[in-house]
C-alpha cells in the first residue's frame, strides 16, 4: 500500500515521452494538457488551485506536475429523489409498487427511505454516503481524458497500434510522491523511466519523485521548464549580441519556437557577407528568422548589422565548428535573396503588374489586374477626400500588388507590398507612391502600424473596401470560423485607419464607390449597406475589449452614421456621460419619454406653442431645455459631444420634476399635445448624439 495513501495531499507528476512535437504548437499544448488536468481534477473532487500545477515541456515531452494532490476524495452525499409522497401509498396506507420499487432499485428497504421537500411537492429520497476513491485509482483516467481533449488538429497513429496523438509516445512516467501510479495511457504502462537529451544523456534515467523531476532531468542535460529554457534563451542571445556591440531582436513567435525546438539552448554568434546588406532588409531577416530559426541585430541606429545569433541544442566541444556550420548554411539563403532582388529590379512595376493579367483574384471578380485598376479609381477619390495626392494615390493604387508577380514575393510571400515599395524607390518613383506600396497591406495585424501617409491610407482602404463589397456583392459572406478573404481582418484594418490617422470619411458613400466598380453587383446600395453595417459591427468587439459596455455602443448604433471617426467621438461621450450620477435618472426618463411618444404615435415638435404651458414644472421644463439646446447645439456641430452631453445633465432635474408634476395626458387634448411637442424637443436634443434610453437596460 502506497504511504501516501492516508496523507491529506501528495506531490503527483505525468510525463508524456515523445518523438519531437511541433515547435509551433509545443507552448499552447503544455498549457492546455495543465488545463485539462486541472478541469479533470475538479469533475473529479480532486480540484486543486492553479498555482499548484507546473508545466514542462520540450522537443520530446509533455509533462505535469501538481505539488500537492489530494490523495482521495472527500466522501460524497447522495441524493436520489423517488415517486411523489401522495403516489407513495396505496388506499390501505402501505406502500406503493411505484415506491416499492423505488426501494429496491437502491438496494435498501422501503423504511430507510426519506422525504424530501421539492419544487413539485414532498418526494421520497434516498440518501447515502459514498466514500472517496484514492486519487491513484482515478489519475490515468483523468490524464487519459486530459491528453484526449488536447487542439490537436490531426493526430497519428504509429507501429500495430490504434492510439493516435500528435507525435509518437514512447515512455509514460506516473507518479504520486514517490510511487508509480499504477495504469495505461495511450497504450503505454506508467513507470518511473524517463529519458534525458538526445545525445549528452541519452540513456534512461529513473524518476525517484515527482519532486525530483526538475534536478534529474537538468543532470540529464534537459532544461525541463519551457519557460526557464526561454529566459535562458534570451539571456543568451542578449549576451553574444552585446558581445558584438549589438542588440538583438527577439521576437515572440520566434523565441518561443526556438524555445520549442531545444532541451538545453547554447546560444553561438555568427556574421554573413556584409555585401548583402544591399538587399532588402526585411528579405534577410525573413530569410534568418524563418528559414534558419536565426535572431537578427542591429546596431545603435537600428541598422541592421552582418551578424546573427544561432541557438544550438548542443554542447559542442569545438563551438567554432558549430558557428561555421550556420554561417555557411544561411550564404545560400541569403545569395537567393540578392539573386531574387537583382532580377526583379530588372523590371518595372509596370512590367511586373502586367503579369497579374492572367491571374484570378476570384472567379467572378476577376484578375488581379481588375482589382488594381478598381484600387486606382477608388484611391483617388478616398484621397482627394482626405487632403492627399490624388495622383500619387491612384498610381500607388495601379501598382501596389505588382510585386506579387515579382520573385521575392514568391520565394518570401511575407514581402509583399514591402518588396514593392523597395522596387518603387529603385525605379525613382516618388517617395509617396513607394510608401502607400509597401504601406497598404498596413495594419497587417492586431497591434500592427497602421498607414502613416495619407497616400497610403487612400490605397489601404481601397483595397479592402474592394474586397469587402466585391465578396459580399457575390454572396460568399463570411460564416462562423470560415472567413477565406479574412475579411473580418479587413473591417479592422479599416476601423484602425481611419481612427489612428483621424480620417472623417464616410464608410457607407466610400463603399457604395466601391460596389459600383464591381460589375456583378447589381444592386451596388445594398451591397455598400451590408458592408457598412459589417464593418461596424466589428466596433462592438474593439470596444469590448476596451472595457466599455455594449449599451454605450448600442446606444450610438441607434443613431449615428457610418462614419467611424464621429462614431468614435460619440461612443467615447456617451461612455463618459455613464459615469455621472445623472446618467442613470435621464436614461430612465428617456426610455419612459420615447415609450409616451411611441404610444401617441405621429408627434411634431414643431407644433409646441409656449403659450398653452400652464404647470411650473412645465415652463420649468421648457426654459431649462432651451437653454440646454443654445448651449449644446454648437458643440454637438463642433463634434465635442462630451461636453455637449456633459451639458444636457443639467436637465435631470426640471426632467424629474416634469414627471413628478405634470400629467403629460392631460383631458385638453390641446394641452396633451403640446406636452408631447415639449418631450418630443427633449427627446431629439438627446438623440443628436446617441439613444441614452437604451442605456437604461444596463442600469436597471
Amino acid at each position: 500500500m502506497s504511504k501516501h495513501l492516508h496523507s491529506a495531499t501528495a506531490p503527483f507528476l505525468v510525463e508524456l515521452g515523445t518523438e519531437e512535437l511541433p515547435p509551433t504548437a509545443l507552448s499552447k499544448l503544455s498549457a492546455a494538457f495543465a488545463a485539462e488536468l486541472q478541469t479533470g481534477l475538479a469533475q473529479a473532487r480532486l480540484a486543486v488551485e492553479a498555482k499548484q500545477v507546473e508545466c514542462f515541456a520540450s522537443p520530446r515531452r509533455l509533462a505535469v506536475r501538481i505539488r500537492a494532490l489530494p490523495t482521495l476524495q472527500p466522501e460524497q452525499q447522495i441524493e436520489k429523489l423517488g415517486p411523489a409522497v401522495a403516489a407513495a401509498f396505496d388506499k390501505e396506507g402501505q406502500p406503493s409498487k411505484a415506491a416499492l420499487g423505488f426501494a429496491r432499485s437502491n438496494g435498501v428497504e422501503f423504511e430507510q427511505l426519506q422525504r424530501a421537500e421539492t419544487d413539485k411537492g414532498e418526494r421520497l429520497c434516498f440518501r447515502s454516503t459514498e466514500a472517496g476513491q484514492p486519487a491513484a485509482d482515478l489519475m490515468p483516467g483523468i490524464v487519459a481524458r486530459a491528453l484526449a481533449a488536447l487542439p490537436i488538429p490531426k493526430r497519428m497513429r504509429w507501429g500495430a497500434s490504434r492510439v493516435e496523438f500528435v507525435r509518437p509516445v514512447h515512455w509514460l512516467v506516473m507518479l504520486l510522491g514517490e510511487d508509480i501510479v499504477d495504469g495505461e495511457v495511450l497504450g503505454l504502462r506508467a513507470g518511473r523511466s524517463s529519458y534525458g537529451h538526445r545525445f549528452h544523456a541519452p540513456q534512461a534515467i529513473q524518476i525517484q519523485s515527482a519532486i525530483s523531476y526538475e534536478q534529474q532531468l537538468g543532470d540529464a542535460h534537459v532544461v525541463a521548464s519551457f519557460d526557464a529554457r526561454r529566459e535562458m534563451i534570451v539571456q543568451q542571445v542578449q549576451a553574444c549580441a552585446e558581445s558584438l556591440g549589438g542588440s538583438a531582436v527577439i521576437e515572440k513567435d520566434l523565441l518561443d519556437e526556438v524555445t520549442a525546438l531545444v532541451e538545453k539552448p547554447v546560444a553561438l554568434a555568427g556574421a554573413f557577407d556584409a555585401a548583402f546588406l544591399r538587399v532588402p532588409h526585411e528579405a534577410l531577416v525573413y530569410s534568418m528568422s524563418e528559414h534558419q530559426k536565426y535572431f537578427h541585430l542591429r546596431d545603435s541606429s537600428g541598422a541592421l548589422m552582418p551578424n546573427f545569433v544561432a541557438v544550438s541544442n548542443i554542447e559542442s566541444k569545438d563551438a567554432s565548428k558549430v558557428i561555421i556550420g550556420n554561417e555557411r548554411v544561411i550564404r545560400p539563403r541569403l545569395a537567393d535573396a540578392a539573386f531574387f532582388f537583382d532580377t526583379d529590379c530588372k523590371h518595372s512595376l509596370a512590367t511586373l503588374r502586367e503579369r497579374l493579367r492572367p491571374i484570378v483574384f476570384q472567379q467572378k471578380l476577376g484578375t488581379v489586374f481588375e482589382k488594381t485598376e478598381r484600387i486606382a479609381a477608388l484611391a483617388k477619390s478616398i484621397a482627394a477626400t482626405i487632403g492627399a495626392d490624388a495622383s500619387q494615390a491612384q498610381q500607388a493604387g495601379q501598382l501596389c500588388k505588382a510585386d506579387l508577380a515579382s520573385d521575392m514575393v514568391l520565394e518570401f510571400d511575407k514581402m509583399q507590398g514591402i518588396a514593392g515599395g523597395y522596387y518603387a524607390r529603385h525605379e525613382g518613383l516618388h517617395n509617396n507612391v513607394a510608401l502607400a506600396i509597401e504601406q497598404h497591406y498596413f495594419p497587417r495585424h492586431a497591434g500592427d502600424q497602421v498607414p502613416t501617409s495619407g497616400e497610403a491610407c487612400a490605397v489601404a482602404m481601397a483595397d479592402r473596401l474592394d474586397t469587402l463589397t466585391g465578396i459580399f456583392g457575390i454572396g460568399q459572406l463570411p460564416s462562423g470560423s470560415k472567413d477565406p478573404f479574412a475579411l473580418r481582418r479587413a473591417s479592422i484594418g479599416l476601423l484602425q485607419i481611419i481612427l489612428q490617422n483621424n480620417l472623417a470619411v464616410d464608410l457607407a458613400e466610400l463603399a457604395l464607390a466601391a460596389a459600383k466598380q464591381h460589375a456583378v453587383i447589381d444592386d451596388a446600395r445594398a451591397t455598400a449597406q451590408q458592408v457598412g453595417d459589417y464593418v461596424f459591427d466589428r466596433f462592438a468587439a474593439h470596444y469590448q475589449e476596451q472595457g466599455l459596455a455594449t449599451e454605450v455602443f448600442q446606444a450610438v448604433r441607434c443613431v449615428a452614421g457610418y462614419n467611424a471617426l464621429d462614431f468614435d467621438a460619440r461612443v467615447q461621450a456617451v461612455a463618459s456621460f455613464t459615469a455621472r450620477d445623472e446618467s442613470q435618472s435621464l436614461a430612465a426618463a428617456n426610455k419612459r419619454v420615447g415609450n409616451i411618444l411611441e404610444k401617441a404615435g405621429t408627434v411634431d415638435a414643431n407644433s409646441f406653442d409656449l403659450a398653452l404651458l400652464a404647470e411650473p414644472a412645465e415652463q420649468a421644463l421648457c426654459t431649462a431645455l432651451d437653454a440646454a439646446a443654445t448651449q449644446c447645439q454648437p458643440l454637438f456641430e463642433a463634434g465635442d459631444y462630451r461636453e455637449g452631453l456633459l451639458a444636457l445633465t443639467s436637465l435631470r432635474e426640471p426632467v424629474d420634476a416634469f414627471f413628478d408634476n405634470v400629467m403629460v395626458n392631460a383631458d385638453d387634448p390641446k394641452l396633451r399635445d403640446n406636452r408631447l411637442a415639449l418631450l418630443a424637443r427633449l427627446r431629439a436634443l438627446f438623440l443628436s448624439v446617441a439613444d441614452i434610453s437604451v442605456l437604461a437596460v444596463a442600469k436597471a
